[in-house]
């Protein structure tokens, strides 16, 4: 019996998926639950599992394929096993609650006495109705981009977040993609407004007056590599934090000598009791939530001209994978002792690396925390974790010689940088953050057992 494998829904908030990689091939055989297929999505990559045992009959979409949620990707071919989809089908309530939360979140804040309403979906001059998601139409609206404008690749003429990026990265929709490497070569970067002129095919051509050559690109040996969904996610994130946020920085040193010693001598008892390794970030962890205590601003995010100080704190990690990067969170981190912070890092760690993370455990973080250090990084300024106001990168630990009254020692010491969003934070905020945090490291005296 026939089994359809389905494009899952991992989120309230996510309305398409592309497949980077499937771990079946049709006519191999596949146990109930063995992971399928890897799929990336704006929020997590993630495994999915077999819906049913069976044989992989047939593959619907391929790698690299973005296809909306609910469409079939493959077959399983049960051979009268039991089948059960992988994602049950969502009735037409509860999916046009997910469409109206969706624009609500994408939209601002209605004035009082007025109930918000979803856009409704723009239609082309024939009448057509232009197949998009929430995400597209809101990246549409924040980049002034008309999605008449667009021919959609997806299915059915679907406008994709694909089409939608590209169309960003081009200026518009209005643009002429170059057909091979050598001309997108010799591209060229305009320094004024551009005039738009209709070229063969109905496709749109920008003349560029005034215009400053590029440096070419594709030239003598080279191999074009193409961006993994992930890496185009976090470009995509790191610009609009870049456009968003006025970024500053200030930097600070500790003395961790008195960590290092504690560690060192209770790290064998700790992980044979818990069965855990200790590292240094719950440390760091708990000296940013008695800062973020002290200094609430820090635990904000802002929305136009509002600031939203949240009673929650959510620490957002940094944790680095063989294909990109991705910031886990540990919700109500103040709630959690230094054991439960430990396990929560190793946890989150361990999960994100094995493509285990759902969509719910990357997002509502309230503050970041980035390591270089782990990497033998001396400094960093990261950028920030959009809608948090700041991020604190850790140096690494290492011995250097220190004046401490009067004399040299030899003590274990390490940067820390903290990146801020201006708007809402000044360098008098930030220096007593980052002092508040310096002060629980170098007096730490919660016990770790």
């Amino acid at each position: 019996m026939p089994v359809d494998v389905i494009m899952p829904q991992m989120g309230e908030s996510i309305f398409e998926g592309t497949i980077t990689k499937w771990l079946k091939k049709p006519g191999e055989h596949v146990d109930r639950d063995e992971p399928l297929f890897e799929i990336s999505t704006d929020k997590v990559d993630a495994e999915i599992p077999a819906p049913s045992a069976g044989t992989l009959k047939e593959i619907r979409v391929g790698e690299g394929q973005t296809v909306p949620i609910q469409t079939v990707v493959g077959v399983i071919d049960t051979d009268g096993q039991s089948n059960a989809a992988v994602s049950p089908k969502i009735e037409p309530r509860a999916q046009a609650e997910v469409q109206i939360e969706s624009d609500r979140q994408a939209s601002p804040p209605p004035t009082a006495l007025q109930p918000s309403k979803p856009a409704a979906p723009p239609t082309r001059d024939n009448g057509d109705k232009i197949r998009s998601s929430p995400l597209v139409r809101r990246l549409a609206r924040e980049h002034g981009i008309d999605l008449r404008q667009i021919q959609g690749t997806g299915a059915g003429g679907r406008v994709s977040k694909k089409d939608i990026l590209a169309a960003i990265a081009g200026g518009g929709p209005e643009r002429l993609v170059a057909a091979s490497p050598e001309a997108a070569g010799a591209s060229i970067a305009p320094t004024a407004a551009p005039s738009v002129a209709v070229a063969s095919g109905g496709q749109v051509r920008i003349v560029l007056e005034n215009a400053v050559p590029r440096e070419r690109m594709y030239f003598g040996r080279y191999e074009v590599q193409p961006m993994s969904v992930m890496r185009q996610r976090i470009a995509e994130h790191m610009l609009a934090s870049k456009r968003v946020s006025p970024h500053v920085y200030s930097l600070d040193e500790v003395d961790m000598t008195r960590i290092v010693e504690i560690r060192q001598n209770t790290k064998s008892e700790f992980e044979k009791h818990h069965e855990l390794k200790l590292t240094f970030m719950p440390f760091f962890i708990r000296a940013c939530i008695e800062g973020l205590r002290a200094f609430p601003v820090m635990n904000s995010s802002v929305d136009g001209t509002n600031v939203i100080l949240h009673r929650e704190i959510n620490i957002g990690i940094a944790v680095a994978l063989d294909w990109g990067l991705i910031v886990p969170v540990i919700k109500n981190a103040e709630e959690k002792n230094f054991l439960g912070l430990q396990r929560a890092v190793t946890d989150l760690a361990e999960r994100a690396r094995t493509k285990k993370l759902k969509p719910e455990e990357v997002q509502e973080g309230t503050f970041s925390i980035t390591n270089p250090g782990v990497f033998g990084g001396l400094m960093g300024l990261p950028v920030i974790s959009q809608p948090n106001v700041a991020i604190l990168g850790l140096g690494t630990i290492q011995k250097r010689p220190v004046v401490i009254n009067d004399a040299i020692a030899i003590r274990s010491m390490v940067y820390l940088t903290l990146s801020y969003d201006h708007r809402v934070v000044d360098g008098a905020i930030a220096h007593q953050f980052m002092h508040k945090v310096k002060e629980a490291l170098e007096n730490w005296n919660e016990s770790i057992l």
